[in-house]
């Protein structure tokens, strides 16, 4: 019976113990996360030129053609010019005539004034002359009247002598008369071409029409440079409208794009852009340029794109020297937003895609969910309120494990 006994000791197994499943596990930590905004949106030019002429004339030559690569300063078409060049000489054959007869009228008027001044100094001189004469001659008319009183001379002397001191007062008032008659000749002239006078302004009014013809070769010159249309830009034709012999009209005779720096616009509604600011750093894909990828520079946020929308558009400057981006492509773009601080954990770990629950291991190694709210994400890490700093969190938060089951940390 013992033998039998221990025989059935023997036989007998212990019963098996479960393994607790093994999770990888991230502690929650404070930390800074840098998030970004993911935007739709299209390539378009940075610059689009319509280029158009005033001119009524037709064109010599066209340059390019739609798709050329043009350069700044580049002539894209040359206009006739043979009218505004024989314009240009006919303005300048008349300025020259003009200043002609502007030094025409310096000469004349130098002379008037001059001729002018001389003959009021004659009349001065004449003047005192006379009233010389006159005073002599008074004197003397008085000494005959007291020799007749007295019997010495004849009053046919004392007469005679009469009429001379009348005579020399005639000539006096004419010659003052004269005097009068120069000085308003001076003055009307001006006492040089430099003061105000009949003289002065004839000179200016001269000047004036001179002046007048060079304003209009100017302006000629002008048209001429104008019939030369160059590129304002670098970049390229995308639409050509003109044909040598043809006459510009008032239509869009090019239109440019400039490709380089490019923009690509990504459209975003307001919750997405409120935090986007100008400068900030972004990448930009685009999946019709075999996935290029670049890095670019906000330039801009833009309000509604129509009013009364929810639309707004992100402008985003990037190099495209290589000319891969091309306007009307349809990218996708990451915008980084300003850094975030709080408890970082990882983006896998929340239960389902709300990101609303995390799953947690406690210190006797079983699993609890702790409901969380995520503040913002970088694609990788995300920022939590709901958690402590140093709780260990599962890294994969959809695991087939429930609340209350013993786990192993791995």
């Amino acid at each position: 019976m013992l033998g039998t006994a221990l025989a059935a000791c023997g036989g007998a197994h212990p019963a098996a113990v479960a393994q607790a499943p093994y999770v990888e596990t991230t502690v929650a930590a404070q930390g800074v996360i840098v998030p970004g905004e993911q935007l739709a949106g299209v390539i378009a030019p940075y610059q689009n030129v319509a280029i158009s002429s005033t001119l009524t004339e037709p064109a010599d030559a066209v340059n390019v053609a739609e798709g050329d690569v043009v350069h700044r300063g580049e002539v894209l078409a040359q206009l006739d010019t043979a009218d505004l060049v024989a314009a240009l000489q006919s303005e300048l054959a008349q300025a020259q005539s003009d200043h002609a007869a502007t030094s025409h009228n310096k000469f004349a008027g130098s002379l008037s004034i001059d001729q002018g001044v001389d003959s009021l100094r004659s009349a001065q001189t004449a003047v005192q002359q006379a009233q010389a004469n006159l005073a002599r001659d008074t004197t003397d008319l008085r000494r005959y009247q007291q020799l007749l009183q007295n019997g010495y001379i004849a009053e046919q002397q004392e007469a005679q002598q009469q009429t001379t001191v009348n005579d020399d007062a005639q000539t006096l008032r004419a010659d003052q008369a004269a005097v009068a008659s120069a000085a308003s000749n001076v003055t009307a002239n001006g006492s040089s071409l430099n003061a105000s006078g009949l003289q002065s302004s004839t000179v200016q009014a001269a000047q004036a029409t001179e002046q007048v013809a060079l304003a209009n070769a100017n302006q000629e010159r002008v048209q001429i440079a104008k019939a030369t249309i160059v590129s304002p830009i670098d970049g390229v034709v995308v639409n050509r409208n003109l044909n040598p012999g043809e006459y510009p009209g008032t239509r869009q005779i090019f239109t440019l794009q400039q490709v380089n720096p490019i923009y690509a616009i990504l459209r975003g509604s307001g919750q997405q852009i409120a935090q986007i600011a100008n400068g900030a750093p972004a990448t930009i894909l685009s999946t019709d340029a075999k996935h290029s990828q670049r890095n670019g520079t906000v330039a801009g946020v833009l309000n509604q794109i129509v009013p009364g929308s929810t639309d707004f558009q992100v402008k985003v400057v990037l190099q495209n020297g290589d000319g891969t981006l091309r306007p009307g492509m349809a990218v996708s773009g990451s915008v980084r937003l300003p850094g975030v601080h709080g408890i970082r954990v990882p983006e896998t770990a929340f239960t389902d895609d709300n990101h609303d629950a995390l799953m947690t291991v406690q210190q006797d190694g079983t699993v609890k969910t702790v409901h969380v709210a995520e503040i913002a994400d970088d694609g990788v890490t995300s920022i939590v309120t709901g958690v402590d700093p140093g709780v260990r969190v599962v890294s994969n938060g959809q695991t087939s494990i429930g609340d209350g089951e013993k786990v192993a940390v791995r």
